[in-house]
């Protein structure tokens, strides 16, 4: 029984809130297993929901996930290839005592990694739960069956049906008016899961018609990593809006809980500006309702929330902590400007199907474009969009600039990472909690030259801090 056959194991896998790392390096099937009966063991569960996503090496570590968690005593209930909601989706429906989804999200093809919930889809406390897995997955010192029997089940069908569903349920798409729609999914999950929810609302409307690109899930990436934050895949859909004369450009990351946007005129939008027009769209169902967001960029939610009479809460960056922030307020909705966003009406969880039927909605309401929708808070917000440095001590590097706009007599927020405020300006410096990276962005009030001229200061700053 438990540790005897196993030698303990240093699992740096572990960050602030996932579990990532780089394959046959931190990373493996030994790790999963282990994650797995840790798992079953902390959170005692009975039943556990199970996906994947379409990396290679995906399939093989959800196998071992699953015989860790079957060793430990648990049923899992297998949702095969899917998002990460769905996932957080199936753990409610299905009344799991927690979900597990083996992904690498938007990360290099030579990583992956798990983001788990327990029950409820709520996230895992941190300092309590999450590292006691840590600490049991490395030393395997609990009770388990090695080489238990199989208990495992197909809910793959039912579960999707359900949650395309659920999310159709946040709009009347009897209302929408015609739209045509650039649809990239980066060859990451998004393509089976969007054809059930376009299958589903061709019911009540068949007036939207999608241009699918990369569609068909393949985990060699032919087409590159799918991350809609790389320029050169913004360029990529940006032409695909532009050539098909769209009305709207969707694209996905590899796990598709995130959505990212793109104007009839092919300009990719900066997270916060659909984060402004969400709030609006939920502060006109709920008034006074809060918002809650995170501290990279705010001028624009802030000014938008407060002019709607809403109540803004500031969380820290992460799935984790805005969750925690969404359910201590009972928010309506929140949004991290990375293009997470949040709904009380989903467990508080992020979701990149929502948004983008919201915005389809929201354009056939109005009958209005996009750009339309958007072009005051960009004016009137200027942002850098965000800005991603590999530096050899971040803590030094932040140091370094706070001491340089010292003279500004800035207003400094250490909620998460710093952010140095002065009253024409605003910048955030994080050092991020999944890669070896210090994230900044640079928000104005109605100059967008001003923001350049922070940028160019602070890349300044860093290069002779690194040299």
């Amino acid at each position: 029984m438990g540790s005897k056959n196993y030698k303990t194991r240093e699992l740096s896998c572990f960050n602030a809130y996932d579990i990532r790392g780089e394959l046959g390096n931190n990373f493996d099937e030994d790790c999963c297993y282990r994650i797995g009966v840790a798992f079953s063991c902390v959170i005692k569960a009975k039943t556990v929901v199970v996906g994947h996503d379409a990396r290679l090496s995906s399939p093989q570590l959800a196998r071992c996930l699953i015989r860790g968690l079957n060793d430990g005593g648990t049923k899992v209930l297998d949702l095969g290839l899917c998002g990460t909601e769905e996932v957080y989706f199936g753990t409610s429906y299905h009344k799991a005592d927690g979900g597990i989804e083996v992904t690498g999200s938007h990360n290099p093809i030579s990583y992956n990694g798990l983001k788990m919930v327990k029950f409820g889809s709520k996230p895992l406390d941190q300092m309590k739960e999450f590292l006691e897995i840590k600490r049991v997955a490395e030393s395997l010192d609990c009770n388990f069956s090695k080489n238990s029997k199989l208990k495992w089940e197909d809910v793959s069908e039912v579960t999707r049906a359900a949650y395309c569903t659920k999310v159709l349920s946040f709009v009347d798409s009897s209302v929408f008016k015609p739209l045509k729609i650039i649809v990239n999914c980066g060859n990451g999950a998004a393509g089976p899961t969007l054809d059930t929810i376009i299958k589903q609302l061709m019911v009540s409307t068949n007036v939207i018609k999608f241009e699918k690109f990369f569609h068909i899930p393949d985990g060699n990436f032919p087409n590159g990593i799918p991350n809609p934050l790389i320029l050169e895949n913004q360029i990529v859909t940006s032409k695909m809006v532009l050539d098909e004369d769209a009305d709207l450009g969707l694209a996905f990351d590899g796990d598709f809980d995130r959505c990212f946007f793109f104007d009839e005129k092919g300009r990719f939008i900066s997270g916060e500006h659909i984060i402004g027009l969400l709030a609006t769209v939920f502060l006109d169902k709920e008034k006074g309702a809060s918002i809650v967001h995170d501290p990279r960029v705010i001028w624009n939610i802030t000014d938008i929330v407060k002019k709607l009479n809403g109540n803004c809460v500031q969380s820290k960056t992460g799935h984790a902590f805005m969750k925690k922030s969404m359910s201590d307020n009972n928010a309506i909705y929140g949004g991290e400007m990375s293009a997470h966003h949040y709904f009380r009406d989903f467990f508080y969880c992020d979701s990149g199907m929502i948004p983008w039927l919201i915005v389809c909605l929201v354009m056939s309401q109005t009958g209005k474009p996009l750009s339309s929708l958007i072009d005051k808070q960009i004016n009137t917000f200027p942002s850098s969009g965000e800005h991603n440095f590999t530096v050899s001590n971040p803590n030094k590097t932040i140091e370094k600039i706070l001491n340089y706009y010292d003279k500004s007599k800035p207003i400094i927020d250490r909620v998460d990472g710093v952010s140095i405020m002065t009253d024409k300006w605003r910048m955030n410096l994080r050092v991020s909690n999944t890669e070896p990276l210090l994230r900044l962005n640079i928000e104005s009030i109605g100059d967008s030259n001003l923001v350049q001229e922070k940028l160019e200061e602070v890349k300044c700053i860093i290069r002779n801090v690194e040299n």
